[in-house]
């Protein structure tokens, strides 16, 4: 089984994409690329802690407004880049050994209108200009989006008619919570600063299809750690999603040393569970989130 390389998660080469936001760069016709966005979940059953880090950069000089939906309002903190290196190596050190086992069995084989809203978080944390927004409706949330950009100095914004159909599709989905964040790009190529995202949610939740109005080939790989193994996948259909290894158990010290939050959220317990999911195809055939049970 090979192993798996550091830092290839939601890796996209050579198209302009907004993978797991909807973007709106300050300037008009300024395309964003993201040539690799990584993330890790880690969810209980009844919350999940979403950490977040992109590779940036634009065509041109400007800054850009990324829009991430969430089914809750999240606590918003920095996280540690570091997470996703020591993760994938906790990972390759597990199949090493896993395969050493199965070749001393098997010879070496192998298997492989109300308000517009309100804002109840702002932060700058490291290039993020980070906002957490309670929005009601289709209405105030554009209203509200160029009242923003206006704030920062943007006239006449505008807002891709796309991104509004996609906003009102998780409205009318009862999902409420928006986090904005600006970041300011130009064209080389930079790591932004890990962000953690923690929200109560009954089923694992990363947000896919708000970049649907894009075009391009995205292929994606998601961290994903629960206590026991999912079933049940509502939003995008289970057969999209590849395991490119077994999943594999740790411990609660094992986990602490990669996120001390997420050991927390699943209650110190050994033998949860961590595998890599990928996902690809064609952007704009998203139509759904990557929702689990």
């Amino acid at each position: 089984m090979k192993l798996i390389k550091y830092f290839i998660f939601f890796f996209l080469s050579g198209v302009s994409v907004f993978a797991d936001r909807g973007s709106i760069p300050f300037e008009p016709y300024i395309k964003i690329f993201e040539p690799t966005q990584r993330a890790m979940i880690a969810w209980n059953g009844e919350e999940e802690i979403l950490l977040l880090s992109t590779d940036m950069s634009a065509s041109d000089t400007t800054e850009v407004l990324e829009v991430l939906p969430l089914p809750n309002e999240p606590v918003v903190k920095k996280g540690d880049v570091e997470t996703f290196r020591k993760a994938t190596d906790l990972i390759n050190e597990k199949i090493r050994l896993q395969n050493l086992i199965i070749s001393k069995r098997n010879g070496g084989k192998e298997r492989g209108i109300e308000p517009a809203g309100k804002i109840t978080f702002h932060e700058k944390i490291g290039a993020h200009d980070i906002s957490v927004a309670h929005v009601l409706n289709k209405e105030g949330f554009i209203i509200w989006v160029e009242k923003y950009l206006n704030s920062l100095g943007v006239e006449n914004p505008e807002i891709p008619e796309g991104l509004k159909k996609v906003v009102d599709e998780y409205l009318e989905e009862n999902f409420t919570w928006f986090v904005f964040d600006v970041v300011s790009l130009d064209t080389e190529i930079k790591t932004n600063d890990a962000i953690q995202y923690r929200f109560k949610t009954d089923f694992l939740f990363y947000p896919v299809k708000i970049m649907n109005t894009e075009e391009g080939y995205t292929s994606m790989e998601l961290l994903v750690l629960t206590p026991e193994l999912l079933r049940h996948f509502p939003g995008i259909p289970l057969e999209t999603i590849e395991l490119p290894h077994q999943p594999i158990s740790i411990t609660s010290s094992e986990l602490s040393e990669l996120n001390e939050e997420m050991d927390e959220l699943l209650e110190h317990k050994d033998n949860m569970k961590l595998r890599i999911w990928n996902i690809e195809g064609n952007i704009s055939s998203f139509t759904e989130d990557l929702i689990a049970r």
